[in-house]
């Protein structure tokens, strides 16, 4: 069985409108979601086999809390160019070529892209928007990830958004 852990990064800073996109950072409340969530994630659920992130800098920094949170050296966060700017169909392709050796993957990404993955992965529940630091869990049934990329009917196993701990 193999699990895809979506998480949408936290929130983005918009205080300076004249830096690059790529390079935007966390704010206040993107750095406080980010750090609640992978601490809730912890103590509930066992921890991911791989944390891959857009190159982002928004998305690293959820990605490097989260690995923070779980012990995990943040050089073992992987990077995928695949994942900025792109489409639902761009994250399909880098999940098709993930290692079989990995189990549970923990996939920080961007909107539209996670939302629209969260919709086509899952029947059980139909998402208008993934939030912000917003995790998805999905099951799914195979042995190999080109097979949940290709056959995609997954099993949802959790939505948690920041705004259940407010």
């Amino acid at each position: 069985m193999k699990e895809l852990i979506l998480i949408r990064h936290a929130k983005s800073d918009w205080a300076n409108e004249a830096i690059k996109d790529i390079d935007r950072h966390l704010n206040d409340r993107g750095y406080a979601d980010a750090y609640q969530l992978s601490q809730w994630y912890k103590s509930e659920f066992t921890l991911p086999d791989l944390l891959l992130s857009s190159p982002a800098t928004r998305a690293i920094n959820t990605a490097f809390i989260f690995a923070r949170t779980f012990g995990i050296p943040e050089a073992q966060v992987m990077v995928s160019g695949d994942l900025y700017e792109s489409t639902m169909q761009d994250y399909l392709e880098v999940i098709s070529k993930l290692d079989k050796k990995y189990n549970r993957v923990m996939l920080f990404g961007h909107n539209p892209a996670i939302t629209n993955l969260t919709n086509e992965l899952n029947k059980d529940l139909l998402f208008e928007n993934v939030p912000t630091c917003g995790i998805i869990k999905i099951g799914f049934p195979y042995e190999n990830w080109k097979e949940v990329a290709d056959k995609k009917h997954g099993q949802l196993l959790l939505n948690k958004f920041p705004k259940s701990f407010k």
